[in-house]
C-alpha cells in the first residue's frame, strides 16, 4: 500500500490479509491432509439477519424459493409491489420504501374503488410474469453465462470475459474484468442468485492497491484492478500440493499498460446495486467495506493542478481501452464519476473521519453537475451559439469560457443534429470539443441523473430520431461518427483494430442494451428499450453472442470480435429482466437531488464573488 495516512493505514491492515487458499492435493496422503478446517476468509458479519443476505425484494424472495416451495408442496405468498417508474422519477412517490418495506409503507388509496383497482393493476403483472417462459434464446444466454462462471476455493467470484470452445488463444479474455462483470451480476442478482456478487465484491476489494510495479511504480492508493485471474501454483517446494491464488492486473499487461480509472466506479456502483436489491447492508457497513469506498473517493477527489470539477484521465483508462483521442475529461469517466459520489454517499457512514469527506463529495457533485449540464450539452440552439463565439476573451463574464473556435464545428454535426433533442458531447478541453455522440457516457448521465430531466428527454428524442445511424440492424453505437482517413491514423496512430465502424471507432456493441434499458424505463420511454431488444435477440443466438458488429449499420459480426461474448449475454439477460421487473430500475438509478439543484442555482448566478461561493457551500452542505 502507498502512503501514510490513517485511512492509507487502515486498509493495509486489510489488505494485509492475503487471499484464503485451497490446497489441490494429487496423492491420497495428501488428500488426507486436506480434511484439515481452513480458516473462513470474511468474517460474519454480526448483524442479525431474517435471511442469509437480509431482507429481500418481494419477487426476489419468490424466484429464490420457488424451487423448494415446488418440492415442498407449500404455498408462498408474495406481497404485489405496486410500480410506477415515472412517479418515482417525478419524486411524488416515496417508491423505495415501497419497494424495499411493502409491509411496512403500504400505500393507502383514497377509496374502495381505488384499492381495488391498484390491487388488480399489481396482480395482472404479477400473474403475466409468472405465466411467461422463458424463450429459446434466453434459456441459451442462461447456460452459457453459467457455464462462464470462475471458482475461488470452491465458491463462485465472477464470470470471465468470453467463453468460447472454439478459440484457442485466449489471451485476457479469460480473466473477470471489474466493468464487463457488472451486467452478469444484475443478472444474478435479479434472479435472486446472490452470493457470486457478494464474493465478487469482497475479492476484487482485497485486491485493491496490490503491490503491483509498471517499471517500478507502484498502483495510486485506493486503486482497484481491472481484472483478475486465478492461478493454481506450486504451494512450497511441494510438487503434489497446489493453491489457487488471485493474480490482479492493474493495467501493467493491459496494451498501452493503462491504469484502469472506472474499475473503482463501478465497484462502488455494483455494491450500492447489491445492498439495494438484497438487503444486505450490514455489508456496506463492514469496516473494510468503509475502506476501500474511501480509498476509492480519495483517489479521485485528490487535489491536482487541473481547476475543473471533472476528472483528468488519460486515453484507454476506461471502456474504451485503446488509444481513441478521448483524453482530458472523457464524458464516459465523469458519468460514472458522478454516479459513484451519489452512490457513495448513501453507503458512507456518518462520523468524524467521514464528516469531511462527504462535504468534499457534496462540493463535487454541485459543481460537476453544473460543469457537465452547462458546457458538455449541444442541441440546435447552443451549436447556433457556438458558431456565433467570439474567441480571445478574457473576463469572468465571458462567453467562450474554454475559448472554442466556431471552426471546430464539423460538418456531419451540421446536417446531423436534429430540431428536438441533444446530447453531452464526448469530450471538453481548452479550445477543443469533441463533438462526438458517446453512447455509454449519455446513457449513464441520465441513469445518475447527471442531466436535467429535460436534457435526458432531449437524449433519447436524439436516439429515437437518428435510429439509423445508433441503432441500425444491432445496438448500440459505442460512438458517432467513426473517425476516417487522416484522422484515424493521426489519432488512433493507424490502429488495425480501430478500423472505421468498427471496435471502439463507431462499432456497434449490444452490451450497451442493458444501460439504454435502464435509461428508457427510468424516463418512461420502455417502449424504445423493447425496440431494440427484438433488434438484438434476433441475430445475437445466431451469431454466437459476438463482442460487437462492424459497418456503419451494424451488418457484420466485428472482424476481431470474439464469440460467446459473457457481458454480451449478459446484457440481454439484464435488459429483458429489467423490462420484465421496471420497479427495479428505480433501485438501480439516482433520482433528481435537491440540494444539489441549490447549488447547481448558486453555480448559474452571474456574482463570482468569494462570498457568493461560500453561500452555495453552505446551501450545499446543510
Amino acid at each position: 500500500m502507498n502512503g501514510q495516512s490513517p485511512m492509507g493505514l487502515a486498509a493495509a491492515a486489510a489488505a494485509a490479509v492475503r487471499p484464503c487458499r485451497r490446497r489441490l492435493l494429487s496423492s491420497a496422503t495428501a488428500a488426507s491432509a486436506a480434511r484439515i478446517t481452513s480458516t473462513s476468509l470474511f468474517p460474519r458479519c454480526p448483524h442479525p439477519h431474517r435471511q442469509p443476505h437480509g431482507r429481500r425484494l418481494p419477487f426476489l424472495a419468490s424466484a429464490a424459493s420457488h424451487s423448494q416451495a415446488s418440492q415442498s408442496g407449500q404455498n408462498i405468498s408474495v406481497t404485489p409491489v405496486p410500480a410506477d417508474p415515472r412517479a418515482a422519477v417525478s419524486g411524488s412517490l416515496p417508491f423505495f420504501d415501497r419497494v424495499l418495506f411493502p409491509d411496512t409503507s403500504p400505500l393507502a388509496p383514497a377509496t374502495e374503488e381505488a384499492a381495488a383497482t391498484a390491487a388488480t393493476a399489481d396482480e395482472e403483472p404479477a400473474s403475466a410474469t409468472e405465466a411467461r417462459e422463458e424463450t429459446e434464446t434466453e434459456r441459451e444466454a442462461w447456460r452459457l453465462l453459467r457455464r462462464a462462471v470462475v471458482s475461488y476455493c470452491g465458491e463462485p467470484v465472477g464470470t470471465v470475459a468470453a467463453e468460447d470452445p472454439e478459440c484457442t488463444e485466449t489471451l485476457n479474455y479469460d480473466q473477470v474484468f471489474i466493468r464487463d462483470f457488472v451486467p452478469s451480476a444484475l443478472a444474478f442478482l435479479m434472479r435472486g442468485e446472490t452470493e457470486i456478487v457478494r464474493n465478487f465484491l469482497l475479492h476484487t476489494l482485497q485486491l485493491q492497491s496490490w503491490e503491483k510495479t509498471v517499471d517500478c511504480y507502484s498502483p495510486g492508493q485506493g486503486l482497484m484492478p481491472a481484472s483478475f485471474k486465478i492461478r493454481t501454483v506450486p504451494l512450497d517446494d511441494n510438487k503434489e500440493a497446489f493453491e489457487e491464488v488471485l493474480d490482479p492486473d492493474f493495467g501493467e499487461s493491459a496494451i498501452g499498460r493503462v491504469a484502469p480509472v472506472d474499475s473503482g466506479l463501478w465497484w462502488i456502483i455494483l455494491l450500492r446495486a447489491y445492498c439495494k436489491i438484497t438487503g444486505d447492508y450490514a455489508l456496506q457497513e463492514r469496516v473494510d467495506v468503509q475502506t476501500g469506498i474511501k480509498l476509492v473517493l480519495s483517489l479521485c477527489l485528490s487535489d491536482g493542478f487541473d481547476m475543473f470539477p471533472t476528472l483528468l484521465v488519460t486515453d484507454g483508462s476506461c471502456m474504451i481501452d485503446r488509444r481513441m483521442g478521448i483524453h482530458g475529461h472523457p464524458l464516459e469517466i465523469q458519468a460514472l464519476f458522478y454516479s459513484a459520489l451519489r452512490c457513495s454517499r448513501e453507503m458512507l457512514v456518518m462520523n468524524d473521519v467521514s464528516k469531511n469527506l462527504l462535504r468534499a463529495i457534496n462540493n463535487r457533485l454541485s459543481a460537476l453537475s453544473f460543469h457537465i449540464r452547462e458546457y458538455y450539452w449541444v442541441d440546435m440552439k447552443k451549436i447556433n451559439e457556438i458558431y456565433r463565439y467570439k474567441t480571445e476573451e478574457y473576463s469572468h463574464d465571458a462567453t467562450n469560457k474554454f475559448n472554442i473556435y466556431p471552426e471546430q464545428i464539423p460538418s456531419w454535426l451540421v446536417d446531423w443534429i436534429p430540431e428536438k433533442g441533444g446530447y453531452l458531447i464526448g469530450n471538453l478541453q481548452p479550445a477543443h470539443m469533441d463533438f462526438r455522440f458517446f453512447s455509454l457516457g449519455n446513457l449513464w448521465a441520465i441513469v445518475s441523473s447527471l442531466t436535467t430531466p429535460k436534457q435526458a428527454e432531449g437524449i433519447l428524442s436524439l436516439i429515437e430520431e437518428k435510429w439509423d445511424d445508433l441503432i441500425a440492424n444491432m445496438p448500440l453505437k459505442i460512438c458517432y461518427p467513426a473517425m476516417e482517413d487522416d484522422e484515424w491514423r493521426i489519432i488512433t496512430g493507424s490502429d488495425p483494430k480501430n478500423t472505421p465502424w468498427s471496435y471502439h471507432n463507431g462499432g456497434s456493441w449490444p452490451t450497451l442494451l442493458w444501460q439504454f434499458t435502464l435509461a428508457c424505463i427510468k424516463m418512461g420511454r420502455p417502449e424504445l428499450a423493447r425496440r431494440a431488444i427484438a433488434v438484438a435477440e434476433e441475430r445475437l443466438a445466431a451469431d454466437k453472442w459476438p463482442e460487437y458488429y462492424d459497418t456503419r449499420s451494424g451488418r457484420f459480426t466485428g472482424k476481431q470480435s470474439r464469440s460467446y461474448q459473457t457481458w454480451t449475454i449478459a446484457g440481454f439477460l439484464t435488459s429483458k429482466m429489467l423490462l420484465e421487473n421496471p420497479e427495479l430500475a428505480s433501485i438501480l438509478t439516482c433520482d433528481e437531488d435537491l440540494e444539489l439543484l441549490e447549488g447547481y442555482a448558486c453555480c448559474l448566478s452571474k456574482k463570482r464573488t468569494r462570498s457568493s461561493r461560500r453561500a452555495a457551500n453552505s446551501h450545499i452542505v446543510g
